[in-house]
């Protein structure tokens, strides 16, 4: 299988080449290896040997998420499948990575892809590395931590009624019905919960008369 000597014969010109850290991100001052140097080494060299890559997105995910300042991030991962391919005898070999990115605009899918990429060539060629960055354009984004949100008084109200008909005595009722009633503290629906609660209460008590 072809495929195999061509991904040796790119693996051994990087190794001779290398791939130099010319990029430098402003925020945190490191330098990297941006998607450009590499699609810059590999493209005479996947000509040269005959060797094609065929990227495939299979997965995608979006989570918005909030910036420390207000702002809206959208966080974007993919899983992409990349097709070696020999042009000798077209034989292949499929190397799967993700690529996680965050973008403020309408590029974080387009990031996503070119980390997958990048490091789908970082592993599939050996490409020498002292520190393989984590880089999605060179930027960095300060997340506000996700806060929990506390359930509706209605979805309160409504997972206690479905709990009381369950409960079997009236210890298990009482200490659902506590639950609730704190959690409806000054609320409409804690007048509701307690009809609820008396309403089940007396059924439990004819079954146990």
């Amino acid at each position: 299988m072809s495929v195999y000597k061509a991904i040796s014969a790119v693996a051994k010109e990087l190794s001779e080449q290398g791939i130099r850290k010319d990029s430098r991100n402003s925020q945190q001052g490191f330098m990297f290896r941006g998607i450009d140097a590499v699609y810059n080494a590999l493209a005479p060299a996947l000509v040269k040997h005959g060797l094609l890559i065929l990227p495939r997105i299979t997965e995608r995910t979006v989570t918005e998420r909030t910036t420390q300042k207000g702002g809206v991030l959208l966080y974007v991962v993919v899983k992409a499948e990349f097709d070696f391919v020999a042009t000798e005898d077209g034989s292949t070999h499929t190397v799967t990575t993700y690529g996680e990115a965050m973008d403020s605009g309408d590029k974080a899918t387009n990031k996503a892809m070119s980390i997958a990429y990048k490091y789908a060539a970082f592993q599939a060629f050996c490409i020498p590395t002292e520190e393989t960055a984590i880089d999605a354009d060179a930027e960095v984004h300060n997340v506000a931590p996700q806060q929990k949100t506390s359930p509706t008084p209605e979805a309160v109200l409504k997972a206690f009624t479905e709990a009381a008909h369950l409960k079997a005595t009236i210890p298990e009722l009482k200490t659902a019905f506590a639950k609730a009633w704190q959690m409806l503290d000054g609320k409409p629906e804690q007048a509701k919960a307690q009809e609820v609660y008396e309403i089940r209460k007396t059924e439990l008590e004819g079954a146990t008369a």
